[in-house]
């Protein structure tokens, strides 16, 4: 009886097969794994609070590119969102948004990895609304910690601007995305990657907190895929247009380029 209990509490447990499969699970979703990288993502927002039956919408296709510029080992970032804004009062405008830039220096370590350095922000916005306007700077920082159970991190960045249109608001942005992945067995995993955001400049803010599922697959020696979706529920929130709740879903793929 015990021995039947037993190989059903196995067989119900999804546990990691092998080292092996971990060890591809948590590269994957690793932010600092110096491997090219493409990401489709995307951020639906059914729900905006304080708006009525009105939406938003970001497609954002990013890019992870190694090198080793001076000696040191770096990971220039990049993201350009494609938006959708709800007008008023009433329609939509669709366009380009502002284009982020960093440059990550890494530095590894046994149990925890780190990385560091300077983003900026182009007003590359083809509306308004879809941008701020402003040329920004600032720094990111993030710390990574593989577990044998899967992935512990977070990732901290800040921007001001410094210039750009003198109609728009100052921008002062905080932001906080802490990182939890679960692995599981054949390649699928358990994660939470939600993004906290502070807006500093007018003291509104919104927390966020996902639960979500990906599965990594390996395409090749050298390509692999991760797709994910992530439902994203804001449970503390201060600020008109702030997402109630949202759905974080996307695709990446790695390429061992060279090795």
């Amino acid at each position: 009886m015990l021995a039947s209990l037993s190989c059903l509490a196995a067989a119900a447990w999804s546990g990691p097969s092998t080292a092996q499969e971990h060890e591809d699970i948590n590269a994957a979703n690793n932010p600092l794994t110096p491997k090219v990288t493409i990401n489709f993502h995307d951020y639906y927002v059914p729900e905006l609070e304080g708006l009525e039956d009105r939406y938003d919408n970001q497609f954002l296709l990013r890019g992870l590119i190694p090198h080793d510029l001076f000696g040191y080992p770096q990971l220039v970032r990049f993201t350009l969102p494609i938006a959708t804004a709800p007008e008023f009062p009433d329609g939509y405008e669709t366009g380009l948004g502002d284009l982020t830039l960093m440059d990550i220096f890494v530095f590894p370590g046994e149990k925890i990895s780190f990385g560091a350095g300077p983003l900026v922000v182009l007003p590359t916005a083809t509306d308004d609304l879809l941008g701020a306007g402003k040329w920004q700077a600032g720094a990111v920082g993030l710390a990574i910690a593989p577990q044998p159970w899967g992935l512990l991190g977070g990732l901290v960045t800040y921007q001001a601007s410094f210039a750009g249109d003198d109609d728009r608001e100052d921008v002062s942005l905080l932001t906080f995305q802490p990182i939890v992945n679960f692995n599981l067995s054949d390649g699928f995993y358990l994660r939470s990657s939600a993004t906290w955001n502070f807006n500093l400049e007018n003291d509104t803010y919104y927390i966020p907190v996902g639960l979500g599922v990906g599965k990594v697959f390996q395409v090749s020696d050298k390509v692999t895929m991760n797709a994910f979706i992530e439902p994203q529920y804001t449970v503390a929130s201060d600020g008109i247009g702030n997402p109630e709740w949202q759905i974080f879903a996307g695709v990446n793929f790695q390429f061992a380029l060279g090795e």
